[in-house]
């Protein structure tokens, strides 16, 4: 079975979706639309900007959507998936490829998403840390040692989980697993502490827009990151799209969900290779590919 995964912050890029935006019309005019829907030239920004705009929370996630979305719609019939899955932001690249949402309302929610996680992240100083070498439980553990928020946030692959929480309990948390093991534990430069408690803010302002937002069953299932199983249930996609804004991306579990259920291949869908990467540390002998489209 065809397994299409979709990236999420980090995996953007200056250049990127110019020479979709370049060679097809249905690309450009769809990233036209996304101007207007999001009322300043996000082309501009991805296409020619810099790297601190690209950094920006709400230009990363509608840049990288963007580029995913559109990707899969202009490969026509190239794109053809028996199932799906999105790292924490490609999860809504993921629902309107595989057609549970339409392309205006996923960019809606993503712009929405990013700029409430933005409003969350200024409201506490927090930020996440890379835990290299470990295993889940010893990480888990530790983290429930540490009085401050701290939790984990992302298990990306064997060995390798972000954990997300306030600065202090961030700092102390790498000083005591570097202390159990750990190869590395390395403070990220990033904005705030995604997938955690703290989030909470956020988490209340998106659920007013996914409650209003029409999402329809998926031409197939998607794998959720909030506990890694495969979804069709239009309200139970939009209860685990609320809860993953605090919930821990379980990428591991996911893709170790989707070979058991069948997957053959894994096709990632958007800027980037991290995604394969993850999926081969998972299981080697996986097949890994990357969406492309004829000029």
């Amino acid at each position: 079975m065809k397994a299409y995964i979709f990236p999420g912050q980090g995996a953007q890029f200056v250049g990127m979706g110019k020479d979709l935006y370049d060679n097809h019309e249905q690309a450009r005019q769809l990233f036209e639309q996304a101007n207007e829907i999001l009322g300043f030239r996000i082309t501009d920004l991805m296409f020619s900007g810099t790297d601190e705009d690209l950094k920006r929370t709400n230009v990363t996630q509608p840049a990288i959507f963007l580029h995913s979305v559109i990707l899969a719609k202009v490969s026509g019939d190239g794109f053809k998936p028996e199932m799906v899955a999105g790292h924490s932001l490609g999860e809504f690249s993921a629902l309107v490829a595989a057609g549970a949402l339409s392309f205006e309302d996923g960019l809606k929610l993503v712009a929405a998403r990013a700029n409430a996680m933005q409003k969350a992240c200024e409201l506490q100083p927090s930020t996440m840390a890379a835990v290299l070498g470990l295993d889940d439980f010893t990480v888990e553990d530790v983290c429930q040692q540490v009085s401050d928020i701290v939790v984990p946030a992302n298990y990306n692959c064997p060995g390798q989980l972000v954990i997300s929480g306030t600065i202090a309990g961030i700092e102390l948390a790498c000083e005591k697993l570097k202390a159990a093991g750990a190869k590395r534990a390395l403070v990220l430069n990033v904005g705030g502490a995604f997938h955690s408690p703290l989030m909470e803010s956020a988490r209340v302002e998106l659920e007013h827009a996914i409650v209003n937002t029409d999402i329809k069953a998926p031409v197939c299932p998607i794998y959720q990151n909030i506990d890694a199983k495969p979804y069709t249930d239009p309200e139970a996609i939009k209860r685990n799209l609320i809860a993953q804004l605090t919930g821990a991306v379980r990428w591991t579990q996911t893709v170790k969900h989707m070979l058991e259920d069948g997957a053959t291949s894994f096709t990632e869908v958007g800027p980037g290779n991290v995604l394969q990467g993850l999926v081969k540390k998972v299981d080697r002998a996986a097949e890994t590919s990357s969406l492309t489209v004829n000029a």
